[in-house]
């Protein structure tokens, strides 16, 4: 098993160190080995991905990714910018099927931002097309516009797009998913405005009487953003694309507490993927000590369960986190009074030692 570790800007370098030192710490055998990305690789080698980067990541079992982006590259031309890398990963290892479960843990109910009643229990997972949509479709570009009540004026416009096959794949990932879970898929979309929608909706309902044993129903975007808040424990798996998921994870994300507790996985058809926290590089506290290590290291879990057939070590993650919250410990964005507020390392610290005291009474 091989793992590239493309660690990026911000906080991405700290935060990944920590689920490095999970990983050490189970004695599993693996290669692993690091290579720049986004703005790091941009300042070594005039590029957000470098051709030596994205052949490691084509060539490894499975990628742990930290974070990319600062303020510092915003005026660079599109292409450079850090950003880029990731899509540009996305794009050249078909990382089509993004997977972000929210999970509010029972001692993070008071950290969330709703009342502890609508979130004790949470437990979502967020199908997200990853490849298509809006992010990849063309044409794209500015021009003068050469129609319409403004005519001849500077516009921009992109293009969203979807073709049958890329929403079949999505659907089986979500129904699968659902399978195992509580059999429940919401599927969101905005077909009532929306032709690319529209077929949206269509694929998906042909492929759920594939899934007898799972229910379907359907969301437009604007009243699943506010399900999500109302009444989140109505959803199970909820599938939808590229940008509507890119929103809606996010608001997911707020529900357990922190965005900085939201792992994630992008996988291709092989089920190489590539792991990464869903929270940003967040350059304002990079180099602070002060990040939570959490969704990292529980993005190593997922690396270990869908990627390299790890699962009882991904159990092992995943357990040593509960009991780490269990005992009180908490980062900045998750402290709460009554609660003992401690950095990045020291959270990471905690980890490891509760999967070690887990391992000696074994």
């Amino acid at each position: 098993m091989k793992i590239a570790v493309l660690p990026g800007d911000g906080i991405g370098p700290e935060i990944v160190a920590e689920a490095l030192k999970v990983l050490k710490v189970l004695d599993l055998k693996f290669d692993v080995e690091a290579a720049p990305v986004g703005g790091a690789a941009y300042d070594a080698h005039g590029h957000p991905l470098p051709e030596a980067t994205l052949k490691l990541a084509k060539a490894s079992d499975a990628i742990l990714f930290g974070a990319v982006g600062d303020w510092k590259y915003d005026k660079l031309e599109r292409h450079l910018r850090p950003e880029q890398a990731l899509l540009g990963l996305r794009k050249h290892l078909g990382l089509f099927a993004n997977l972000r479960p929210a999970i509010c843990y029972e001692q993070l109910t008071h950290a969330s931002s709703l009342k502890p009643e609508l979130v004790a229990g949470l437990d979502i997972l967020i199908v997200r097309e990853l490849t298509g949509d809006i992010y990849f479709g063309q044409p794209r570009g500015r021009r003068s516009s050469p129609d319409g009540a403004f005519a001849g004026a500077e516009e921009a416009f992109d293009t969203m797009r979807y073709s049958r096959p890329e929403i079949e794949r999505i659907a089986h990932v979500a129904f699968d998913a659902a399978r195992k879970r509580n059999k429940h898929v919401t599927s969101v979309d905005k077909a009532n405005v929306l032709e690319t929608s529209q077929l949206w909706k269509d694929v998906l309902t042909e492929v759920g009487k594939q899934y007898a044993d799972v229910t379907l129903d359907h969301m437009y975007v604007d009243n699943a953003a506010m399900q999500l808040v109302k009444n989140p424990k109505f959803f199970d798996v909820v599938v939808t694309g590229n940008m509507f998921g890119d929103i809606l994870s996010d608001e997911a994300a707020m529900l357990t507490g922190s965005i900085g507790m939201l792992p994630s996985a992008s996988l291709n058809a092989g089920k190489q993927g590539l792991y990464e926290p869903s929270h940003g590089s967040a350059p304002d506290i990079a180099g602070k000590g002060v990040a939570n290590p959490l969704a990292t290291i529980l993005s190593a879990a997922m690396m270990l369960r869908y990627s390299l057939q790890q699962a009882e070590a991904a159990d092992r993650i995943e357990s040593a986190v509960q009991s780490v919250l269990a005992q009180g410990l908490r980062t900045a964005d998750i402290h709460s009074e009554g609660t003992t507020k401690v950095g990045t390392r020291a959270m990471g610290d905690a980890v490891v030692a509760a999967i070690t005291k887990k391992t000696t009474k074994g």
